[in-house]
């Protein structure tokens, strides 16, 4: 019995959703971190464009390049 639990719980469906999870919570974190910027429209959306389309790098580097002043 215990071992199928742990064989369930590392199913290929459940990492892919795991996978998805944490990209959409990095996407999320660094969305409300550029909403917290002074930034013009075009900036905002070329950086957001660069945090969906790369997701597991584009998160760090809205944060770690802070772009725009804080507002």
């Amino acid at each position: 019995m215990h071992y199928n639990l742990f064989r369930m719980w590392h199913s290929p469906d459940v990492m892919y959703l795991l996978l998805f999870l944490s990209a959409l919570g990095m996407a999320l974190i660094a969305a409300f971190y550029l909403r917290r910027r002074s930034l013009p429209l075009v900036q905002y959306l070329a950086w957001g464009v660069l945090l969906v389309f790369v997701p597991f790098l584009g998160p760090f580097l809205v944060i770690l390049l802070r772009p725009g002043r804080p507002a």
